[in-house]
């Protein structure tokens, strides 16, 4: 069965264009105006995958997204929005959302960035999905039928999907918990952004893309502590490390 979308657009140029792409590419979609729409739907035929626009009239793609994600509901969520400040950006990904497309787009990006969420859902679901990349070596150690990952300070539970800095766990979203993993993997190695987009996203958006430094700001928020040393560095012109200086 094809994936189904969920599209929320307000602009009626923008949604038609949008649901007539889509639907070329293989998808079924449902396409509705506003927030409230979008979540009667949601709730009745629950979709594999949503597209939610962040300024609609109502109830907006960021309180569509807090109902669901507070509901428990982990479908993946693209947020297209028009707001070009890494603020408004981190308020997208604290609302649940697991990826954004900033307007004007191109749709082979929003396309793209569709893959790779559902790829992580079920690695049949998307439509010519790309060969995925080999997952790194896992570093770390087994502890019983657990398999846990150590580095700097931070252990991980891929099975479980919980992180925890010293005694404290960490509330991650997907696209979070799945980078600190890589970077954590690799603890001591220094990732360049191509890298890094190719195994969180499954596809290098380029050198003009901030998506992965907010991204990174939003992680280290959440690990950062008081008298504690950065976990994760900048290297300059090259990507991140992850390592406790």
């Amino acid at each position: 069965m094809p994936p189904t979308v969920l599209l929320a657009e307000d602009d009626r140029a923008i949604r038609n264009a949008l649901e007539r792409a889509l639907t070329l590419e293989g998808y079924r979609v449902t396409a509705v105006a506003d927030g409230v729409e979008a979540l009667a739907h949601a709730h009745k035929n629950p979709p594999d995958v949503l597209v939610l626009d962040v300024m609609m009239p109502g109830i907006d793609g960021l309180q569509v997204c807090r109902v669901l994600r507070a509901e428990g509901d982990r479908t993946p969520i693209l947020m297209l929005t028009a707001l070009v400040e890494t603020a408004d950006r981190i308020a997208g990904l604290d609302a649940g959302a697991d990826d954004y497309v900033v307007k004007p787009f191109d749709v082979e990006e929003v396309f793209a960035r569709l893959r790779a969420l559902l790829r992580r859902t079920s690695p049949d679901t998307a439509p010519e999905a790309a060969t995925p990349v080999p997952e790194a070596p896992k570093r770390g150690t087994e502890r019983g039928p657990e398999r846990h990952v150590d580095a700097a300070g931070l252990r991980m539970d891929p099975q479980a999907r919980r992180a925890w800095r010293g005694g404290r766990e960490l509330e991650l979203t997907r696209t979070e918990f799945e980078l600190l993993e890589l970077l954590v993997r690799n603890a001591g190695i220094v990732l360049d952004h191509s890298t890094i987009y190719d195994r969180i996203w499954g596809y290098d958006f380029g050198p003009g893309s901030k998506n992965l430094a907010v991204y990174v700001g939003y992680l280290r928020r959440k690990l950062d502590q008081p008298g504690a040393p950065q976990l994760i560095h900048t290297v300059r012109g090259v990507g991140y490390v992850l390592r406790e200086d």
